[in-house]
């Protein structure tokens, strides 16, 4: 069972790697996107209030873990377009396991999201940017930031199987903004108004910063983050994961 499981997945992980072909724009995108963002509040717009040091060092891993949370879009609009076209009644209806074709989905956009991870990784590198605190440091880091992608891909999916279809999908996005922008992705918390502060430090996406920022030794880096870095993605997990799965599987009932 097991094995079929694997193959049903790998099948649908490479039916959604095939679009990667036929639509280069898109992909560049998705990878242009984060890097503008970096150069934009690294050199243009400025900013790191509270924050000591580098705001260089600062912002490289604020700039990664957001990038972890955006870009949801295209998941979400895939999801949605294969609901209203009838491709996952299809689907359904073949000898497939069941959740097949979102893992799938989610194999897919994570090897995507490593892509744009290295990308802006390299271009951070380029600009002087550096991580201090050695090989396996480096690796817990990208770890972390991949954990918090993956839980965040699958409550894009389950937000998408809810909304059913492309043209709601924008709405339903909104949703992600406050977890990317009311954090400390830009800003320290400490130079922020205490109510502010407090929400960005509870925000998930805060946590996975942080505990970058500790890894890569930069300014800003909290070792109390790492833990909260892995809990918080584990408990979005374990929420819309099932959900996403249990509101596929009842789709054509």
């Amino acid at each position: 069972m097991t094995t079929y499981a694997l193959t049903d997945s790998w099948t649908m992980t490479r039916r959604e790697l095939a679009r990667w072909a036929r639509q280069p724009v898109a992909v560049a995108v998705n990878l242009v996107f984060p890097v503008m963002m970096l150069l934009m509040f690294g050199y243009l717009v400025g900013g790191g209030r509270g924050v000591s040091g580098d705001y260089v060092d600062y912002l490289v891993p604020g700039m990664l873990a957001l990038t972890m949370a955006f870009g949801l879009e295209g998941t979400m609009v895939a999801v949605t377009r294969d609901l209203e076209k009838g491709v996952v009644d299809r689907f359904r209806s073949l000898p497939m396991t069941n959740g097949a074709v979102l893992v799938g989905r989610s194999a897919a956009d994570m090897l995507q999201s490593v892509v744009g991870l290295a990308a802006l990784l390299a271009v951070a590198y380029a600009l002087g940017w550096r991580a201090h605190g050695g090989a396996g440091a480096f690796v817990g880091a990208v770890g972390l930031l991949l954990l918090f992608r993956f839980a965040m891909l699958w409550t894009g999916i389950h937000l998408a199987l809810v909304a059913g279809k492309p043209e709601l999908v924008t709405a339903v996005q909104i949703l992600v903004w406050p977890v990317g922008f009311l954090s400390n992705a830009f800003a320290s918390p400490d130079a922020m108004p205490g109510w502010l502060g407090t929400v960005v430090q509870w925000n998930p996406m805060s946590h996975t910063a942080g505990a970058v920022r500790d890894l890569f030794g930069g300014p800003g880096g909290e070792g109390g983050h790492v833990w909260a870095a892995v809990v918080w993605p584990l408990a979005i997990l374990a929420v819309f994961f099932p959900l996403a799965v249990r509101r596929f599987s009842r789709l054509s009932r």
